[in-house]
């Protein structure tokens, strides 16, 4: 049990002294380039499944 309050203390210290946390506005700025970077997959996604599903159709309208 020791050694799990050890880890602990030593993760809070990590999370209090070492790591560089983000700025406001750097925050800011990566969310927007997540959210646009999102929204571009979920067009390429739309986009493959909008041509899969017409060619799906073509080939089963020539097969009858």
């Amino acid at each position: 049990m020791a050694k799990f309050g050890t880890y602990i203390q030593e993760a809070y210290d990590e999370l209090i002294h070492k790591v560089s946390w983000p700025t406001w506005e750097e925050l800011q700025q990566t969310t927007i380039i997540v959210l646009v970077a999102l929204a571009i997959a979920t067009l390429i996604v739309f986009a493959m499944d909008f041509a899969s599903e017409n060619v799906l159709k073509f080939i089963y309208d020539l097969l009858g």
